[in-house]
Formats: C-alpha cells, sequence, structure tokens
C-alpha cells in the first residue's frame, strides 16, 4: 500500500496496532489448544485463517492460500511474488472496512479470527538449511578491535558478504527456553581447556531472511533478480557461547557455541508490506571498494535497503518480581547493514549452490556505530569488562540463568501505518 492515509480494518483492534495494522499482514503457522498447525495472517490482536476462510479467494489468490495448508509455508513460498501479491490484495478487499464479505466473516467470529493469545506459533517453515551471514559492519568493526586492535576488519570483508552454514535443527519459534549449552573453553591464563556451563552467554541481534524461490543446482540468481526470491523477514536471535567461541573458532569459524539454539519471531513480513521503508543502499566510505559486478545492481542500490528500527530489551528474574519495566540494551537499525540482502542471496548461489523454498538467512549482528546502538554485550561490555547495571541493582557482564532477552522491530514513518515484526523472546535456563 503506497497510499498516505492508512487503510481502516473492520477488525477494529487491527486500527492504530503498533505492529499489525491492515498494511502489514504478516502470515505464519499457529494451532489451537493443541489441534493441529494452521496458516494465518496477524491481524491486530487476531490471526486471521486462512484455511477457515477458504471459500473467500479463487484464482491466484486461492492457489496461494492452498499453498499454505499442511502447517508449513515452503509450498507457498515456492510459488513467488505473484500469488503472493494476489494474496494480499485480495486480504486487503476481505479485512478493510467495507468489504462485502464483513458480515460472513463476522459471523464465522472466533473461527476465522481467534484471539491470538489463545493460539500457539510455531515455525512457519521447515527450515531445510540456515545461513548466517556477518554483513553488520559496525559490529564486525566492533568485534575485530577486541580480539585485532591493529587489524579490527580483514581485507576481504569490503569485496565478499561474508557467511557461514549454520544448524537448522535448533532453529526454534520466539518463546522457547534457551538452555545455557556446554563446551570446552580455555581460561585466561591456563594452557589446557575445561569442559562445562558456558560462562558468556550472549544475543545476537539479527535480521532473518526467508527464501522463496529457489534454484538449480549449478545456476546462479542474478543480483537483479535475487529480490524476487526473496519470501519475507523475520526477527533473529543468534545465542552465542563466547568462550566456547573463543577457543574453537578458529579456524574454521564458529561450531558448538553458535548451534544449541537460534531464535525466530514467528510472523513473516512480506517485502510488500515493506515497500514504503525501502531506502537507497549507504554509500560506501571514500576509499572503500566497488563491490564486483555480479553484487551490483542499479535497482538494488536505490531501493535494496530498508529502513527498521531494532530494539533489544532484558529482564532478570529479580527484576520481573519487583515489576521492574525491562532495560534497553539496544537501539539500532537495519540501515547498518554493509551488503543488501539482494547481495547476499546472489553471492550464496554465484558458484551454484541451491537455495530452497524455506531456507533462512541470518544478517549477523546488526549494531549501530555508537554506544547504546550495539547488538551484543560482547560489543555493549567490552568483553565483560564494563558491567551493565540494572534498575533492580543487579550488574550484567553476560546473560545469567533467568534472564529474558526480546527483540522487536517496527517501521514508522509519516503518512503510514506502523509495520512492526513481533517479538523474539527466549529466557535462559541452566544447563543439564
Amino acid at each position: 500500500m503506497t497510499q498516505s492515509t492508512p487503510t481502516r480494518s473492520w477488525v477494529s483492534c487491527a486500527n492504530g496496532h503498533r505492529d499489525f495494522a491492515l498494511q502489514n499482514l504478516p502470515l505464519g503457522v499457529f494451532s489451537i489448544n493443541g489441534s493441529a498447525p494452521r496458516s494465518g495472517v496477524a491481524i491486530g490482536e487476531r490471526i486471521f485463517d486462512l484455511q477457515a476462510a477458504l471459500d473467500c479467494f479463487d484464482g491466484e489468490a486461492r492457489r496461494a492460500v492452498e499453498a499454505t495448508a499442511g502447517g508449513q509455508l515452503n509450498a507457498f513460498f515456492e510459488l513467488g511474488r505473484g500469488p503472493r501479491v494476489a494474496l494480499r490484495e485480495r486480504l486487503l478487499e476481505l479485512l478493510a472496512e467495507g468489504s462485502n464479505q464483513q458480515a460472513k466473516l463476522e459471523a464465522l467470529g472466533a473461527k476465522v479470527l481467534p484471539l491470538a493469545t489463545d493460539c500457539q506459533m510455531h515455525l512457519p517453515a521447515k527450515i531445510n538449511d540456515y545461513t548466517d551471514f556477518y554483513v553488520g559492519i559496525e559490529h564486525a568493526q566492533n568485534v575485530g578491535k577486541l580480539f585485532r586492535p591493529d587489524n579490527p576488519l580483514l581485507p576481504n570483508y569490503k569485496y565478499v558478504p561474508i557467511g557461514y552454514h549454520g544448524r537448522a535443527s535448533t532453529i526454534r519459534p520466539s518463546g522457547t527456553q534457551v538452555r545455557r549449552p556446554k563446551g570446552q573453553t580455555l581460561p585466561a591464563g591456563q594452557t589446557e581447556p575445561t569442559f562445562g556451563p558456558c560462562a558468556r552467554l550472549d544475543y545476537e541481534l539479527e535480521l532473518g531472511i526467508w527464501i522463496g524461490q529457489g534454484n538449480a543446482m549449478g545456476d546462479s540468481i542474478a543480483i537483479g533478480d535475487a529480490a524476487d526470491h526473496i519470501a519475507g523477514f523475520c526477527l533473529l536471535n543468534d545465542w552465542s557461547a563466547r568462550d566456547i567461541q573463543a577457543w574453537e573458532y578458529q579456524p574454521l569459524g564458529p561450531f558448538l557455541s553458535k548451534s544449541f539454539i537460534t531464535s525466530v519471531s514467528p510472523w513473516v513480513v512480506t517485502a510488500e508490506a515493506l515497500e514504503p521503508f525501502r531506502k537507497a543502499q549507504p554509500a560506501r566510505p571514500e576509499g572503500d571498494p566497488q563491490p564486483l559486478s555480479y553484487l551490483l545492481d542499479t535497482r538494488d542500490q536505490a531501493g535494496g535497503a530498508f529502513d527498521i528500527e531494532l530494539e533489544v530489551l532484558l529482564t532478570t528474574a529479580s527484576m520481573r518480581e519487583q515489576n521492574l519495566p525491562a532495560h534497553r540494551l539496544t537501539l539500532s537499525n537495519t540501515r547498518h547493514m554493509y551488503w543488501t540482502v539482494a547481495q547476499m542471496v546472489a553471492h550464496h548461489s554465484v558458484n551454484g549452490c541451491q537455495l530452497q523454498a524455506g531456507d533462512l538467512f541470518g544478517s549477523g549482528t546488526l549494531s549501530g556505530p555508537q554506544a547504546g546502538q550495539f547488538g551484543s554485550l560482547l560489543e555493549i561490555t567490552e568483553g565483560g569488562k564494563k558491567p551493565i547495571e540494572l534498575a533492580s541493582g543487579e550488574v550484567r557482564k553476560f546473560l545469567e540463568d533467568g534472564d529474558e532477552i526480546i527483540l522487536r522491530a517496527r517501521c514508522s514513518r509519516d503518512g503510514f501505518a506502523s509495520i512492526g515484526f513481533g517479538e523474539c523472546r527466549g529466557t535462559v535456563v541452566a544447563a543439564r
């Protein structure tokens, strides 16, 4: 939607909703009272059950709804942009004020519009593969300064969208507990590693990218076509065991320090909903190299970035007992991405690697350049040297058992409805 006056919905709780106004319409998978998972669309405080309203759809929109059946959105993602847009346009007709289907849908009541609080959310798709990138240049520089003060940013960073293959089997939806991992660490001053629970548990603030249509093995996705292969976006917390990571990451990078859990928000926010919040990719600083030709597209440079505000909140068990408000750790933005999402897709496939519908990318930690914008405790506390003081009187260098991390994301622009992602939550529990 591009009109300046926000469209209102007959689903009254959607009007003025900070996350799920009519202009958003993100897709997800939910269940009620242990029933089989179903596909739906967030609208205000309710979920529009696509299968329950199937008779309201025809043509390409009906084809899209039929592809969402079965509790996974992979087949829907595979359909690509055309049916996705047709579904969105029909949903806007059905749910807008004055819809000729309003009486019919209202009569169905909770059968078609259950309260979100009565529903359990699931992963929106079967994740075949997961790749975590490193496109937040401020994070890369901040971490580099901690470990390589004389050479914080390695020379390949400005030529290659750096990434590594993560573990898909431990990706979980928001609300899943985060079990403190065990592993090998090398304590300061020792020459032999020890084994036990991680002592330096951290969060990482990331944008998640859901892949739509894939490519055949051996083929590549051109940079100019890459945006059409993106099904939508979510929030992603790349939980990190920093002490395990420090011992294991050379020479092949993260392994057990990242694979114990990755949390994602359950709603898939489409590129169409984010269209009003597209921005030009920030100009590279003078002296930085131009991307190689397979990563450079005029249209992508002109509108391949997004203006999405990112927030991280922390609560401790003690803070919750005292009814203290959550402590904001981070307020950042996706505009701090050095590479666009399309560049990530093009680079991933350029060697013939097959991407498939339902694959998930993480952007890497999206820190800003200033204090208050850092997307991990590693940066905020400078590796534990500068603890955070909380209103409860507690201090934190890294996460303790009982701590909860909450990620939020929202787009705002004058004349347009607010578009939110919902929350991505995770509470740390003790190692087994």
